[in-house]
């Protein structure tokens, strides 16, 4: 099923929230892959829970968005460290998955030069996608953060 086709239901959960259908939730997804490509935060910003917990689950010293982000201002400063890094070269998102609570995963090719080293890195990359009232409220992103940290070491 693609995200085109999906019939797009809501439900509310114990909470009062409103569940997303899956399809909804990856059509999510792609709008902030979209929006990533052209440069628009704002865009993205619009998409997230003003309490999102976003993370990119690694800590290496020399890499700037690693780490723990909270709320709106703490995704658009994660957005200014990778833009200070160097320029992203690629990325595609090749596949995407659902659950039946509409949470999202999406496996990427990702690529950068760090401005720092003149080092590209080439690598595939996986975020976890929670939603909450149709909104991102909680993201999760693995990638290799050895070549990462081999690009951004002089």
């Amino acid at each position: 099923m693609t995200a085109s086709t999906a019939t797009i239901t809501t439900d509310v959960n114990k909470g009062g929230n409103t569940i997303m259908s899956a399809g909804q939730n990856v059509q999510t997804a792609r709008q902030m892959y979209q929006a990533f490509g052209s440069g628009d935060v704002q865009a993205i910003l619009a998409l997230v829970t003003d309490d999102v917990d976003w993370s990119t689950d690694a800590s290496i010293v020399s890499a700037p968005w690693y780490g723990a982000r909270h709320g709106k201002d703490g995704v658009a400063s994660f957005f200014e460290a990778i833009g200070k890094t160097g320029p992203v070269t690629e990325f595609t998102p090749l596949a995407y998955a659902s659950n039946d609570e509409g949470d999202v995963m999406v496996f990427i090719r990702y690529a950068f030069t760090a401005t720092a080293t003149g080092k590209h890195v080439a690598m595939n990359m996986h975020h976890y996608w929670k939603f909450r009232d149709g909104k991102v409220c909680y993201v999760r992103s693995s990638e290799d953060t050895a070549q990462v940290a081999a690009a951004l070491t002089p």
